[in-house]
């Protein structure tokens, strides 16, 4: 029984990728065979409940019920998908025929998402389509519009507003090559060359390994559009050189896990997120890579700034340069990633295709390339294991996009979401947009206890974004905001600040908001608590740029060429106050903390005036002028002391 299971398992791990890659380039309709892109989804969504099943069994000694689970989920979803012809005329019959095999496919996705992500968005689900189904008798503005339940169960499971709907297809369309161009890169030994490609560039200098960490992780971050994912390929590597170079613990993991984070919002490709936010907003990706440039560069200039004043405050160096690559061995062992990734940059931007076709043409030029590189003597085990690799990190993406559908479903059919969208309306009308946008980050950061970034996006932007819409912020700034503070939930602690023994009660009951935190945390084996609040501190600015770019839309490109340039010297002065916050007092007479958080408030107060009186008003400009010349003393004055600490 054992062999059987993991036979299927494995099958159904590697067909999820094949079958949507096929999909993606056309071949059934080449080959004369006539589907449509839900059926398509049904059959994946059926291979995902199959291995999720699968990969987590309940009774090493009772295998054949997983087996036999994980094929009646399968089973539920291919009937969907044969039969998706005739039910788009008969589905208002609701036959058992149809809401049977309904109900099935539901509660078996459910399970299968619990068993791959966590009972916390599975308890969130089951929470939501409780409503869905009984929220009719909750009285007041909660009170949900409930349909038969035989209605309901064939609207999540058939419609395609429910289950096999908009973010699935997305993830099969866009967000599936995407990843097969990261694994082709994996193939093509393309960490190894991001790694040696930054040690190269900036290993040499002060604290060169943290640095190395922060070039990295965002190279690799644009592929992987995963802050776990990106920790446990970069981590394993940048960590431990962090720690030998003099970072303590806490250091190394923090560096890492704020780093990763970064990289889904890297330009120009970024995670699974930005592709569905292109289809919500009906907007071609690039405009969504252009707003995303200024955030981002500033994200990962200030962390580069901060990580430089750690190192000279503590007096770290660099590697020495023996241990260091040259740029031409680097560029001469993995050329062919940077041919592939111009190569995609340029169908991306310079030409009309599909951005899913263009990520499996850039991928196939690099196997293409690198077959011919190693003179064809292929490690055919080592595709294989991709592919498993591929279906592994596939499904669960599959199962959350899944789940997304039956959120968004029983939110629009029960009425919940306009109801709340128009309470939240009110709220900002009786006490600013100001108090709806701190509202709206807090509920990301909490929803982000064990979600993907994906996930909370979604729910956000089906309760929020309409509202803060209606008071006149800009749809891409709404939606951008949204994605910020779902991201920032990767590395913000329960209760920031309070640190706990790994072994008290408190941490072991504290939701684990913070997932990149942890994970790095496990790496560097150091205190997540701490690990967490040093991430929030090095991460500071992307807590802030949102409310910035919401009152001033300059900063995602949306503005004249004086409010673009004005708003982003602003905020370069405000990211080197920051910076300047990480090193000691260079007045002897005040203290250190003092000094810090006085550091920190001012440089947040030079961000906000960009909010308040835009990119080139007089007071942005006095404010940036005075950041630079007090910048200026502050250098000039801790250099006097001799503390080795220099701009």
């Amino acid at each position: 029984m054992l062999r059987l299971n993991n036979v299927v398992r494995l099958m159904a791990l590697s067909a999820m990728p094949v079958l949507g890659v096929l999909w993606v380039l056309n071949i059934p309709q080449l080959i004369g065979m006539s589907f449509v892109t839900q059926q398509v989804v049904a059959v994946m969504l059926g291979l995902a409940v199959t291995a999720g099943l699968l990969e987590h069994p309940y009774f090493k000694s009772l295998r054949w019920i997983d087996l036999t689970l994980a094929l009646a989920g399968l089973a539920s979803w291919l009937w969907y998908a044969y039969n998706f012809k005739l039910w788009m005329v008969t589905m208002a019959y609701r036959t058992p025929d149809i809401w049977i095999p309904g109900i099935i496919g539901l509660v078996l996705l459910a399970e299968a998402l619990r068993k791959s992500m966590g009972i916390i968005i599975a308890a969130l689900i089951w929470v939501i389509a409780a409503y869905g189904f009984f929220g009719d008798a909750i009285p007041g503005l909660l009170q949900a519009s409930v349909f038969a339940p035989t209605r309901t169960v064939i609207y999540l499971y058939a419609d395609s507003n429910g289950v096999p709907g908009l973010v699935v297809t997305v993830i099969v369309t866009l967000v599936l090559p995407f990843m097969v161009f990261g694994k082709a890169m994996e193939i093509a030994n393309g960490m190894t060359f991001f790694n040696n490609l930054a040690l190269a560039a900036v290993g040499h200098r002060r604290g060169g390994p943290a640095k190395v960490s922060i070039v990295a992780s965002g190279f690799f971050g644009m592929m992987s559009g995963s802050t776990v994912a990106n920790i446990m390929s970069t981590g394993i590597f940048t960590i431990p050189m962090m720690i030998r170079t003099g970072m303590t613990r806490v250091q190394a993991a923090a560096i890492e896990a704020t780093a990763s984070n970064g990289g889904q919002i890297a330009p120009p490709i970024m995670g699974a997120t930005a592709f569905i936010m292109a289809e919500v907003l009906q907007v071609p990706y690039s405009e969504i890579v252009i707003a995303a440039s200024i955030p981002a560069f500033l994200y990962f200039l200030t962390l580069f700034f901060k990580v430089d004043a750690m190192a000279g405050k503590n007096g770290l160096k660099g590697l020495d340069r023996s241990e260091i690559p040259t740029v031409k061995e680097t560029m001469k062992a993995g050329w062919e990633v940077l041919i592939s990734l111009a190569f995609l940059v340029y169908l991306l931007f310079a030409t009309s295709l599909n951005p899913g076709l263009c990520a499996l043409y850039a991928a196939a030029l690099m196997m293409v390339v690198w077959a011919v590189k190693i003179r064809f003597r292929i490690d055919y085990p080592l595709v294989g294991r991709a592919l498993i690799n591929l279906g592994r990190e596939l499904g669960p993406l599959l199962l959350i996009g899944g789940a997304a559908g039956v959120i968004i479903g029983l939110m629009n059919s029960t009425g919940f979401a306009f109801q709340l969208s128009l309470a939240l309306t009110h709220l900002a009308s009786a006490y600013g947009l100001l108090a709806l946008l701190g509202l709206a980050a807090l509920v990301a950061i909490i929803l982000g206890m064990g979600m993907p970034t994906a996930a909370v996006y979604i729910v956000l932007v089906t309760v929020v974004a309409p509202a803060m819409i209606d008071l006149g912020v800009a749809p891409i700034a709404a939606h951008m905001f949204l994605l910020y503070f779902g991201l920032m939930s990767m590395v913000t602690p329960p209760i920031a600040g309070v640190h706990f023994p790994a072994d008290s009660l408190m941490s072991m009951v504290t939701p684990p908001i913070a997932l990149g935190s942890i994970v790095a945390a496990r790496l560097a084996e150091a205190n997540m608590w701490s690990t967490g609040f040093l991430g929030m501190r090095l991460g500071v600015v992307a807590y802030c740029l949102p409310f910035v770019w919401v009152y001033n839309p300059a900063l995602l490109m949306q503005g004249t060429n004086s409010e673009i340039i004005g708003t982003l010297i602003n905020t370069i002065a405000a990211a080197y106050l920051l910076k300047l916050s990480m090193l000691e007092s260079p007045i002897r007479t005040i203290p250190n903390w003092l000094y810090e958080t006085s550091m920190m408030l001012l440089g947040l107060l030079v961000l906000s005036s960009t909010a308040v009186f835009g990119g080139t008003g007089f007071w942005v400009i006095c404010a940036t002028a005075c950041a630079m010349i007090l910048s200026v003393l502050i250098v000039w004055k801790i250099k006097q002391q001799g503390d080795g600490v220099s701009a």
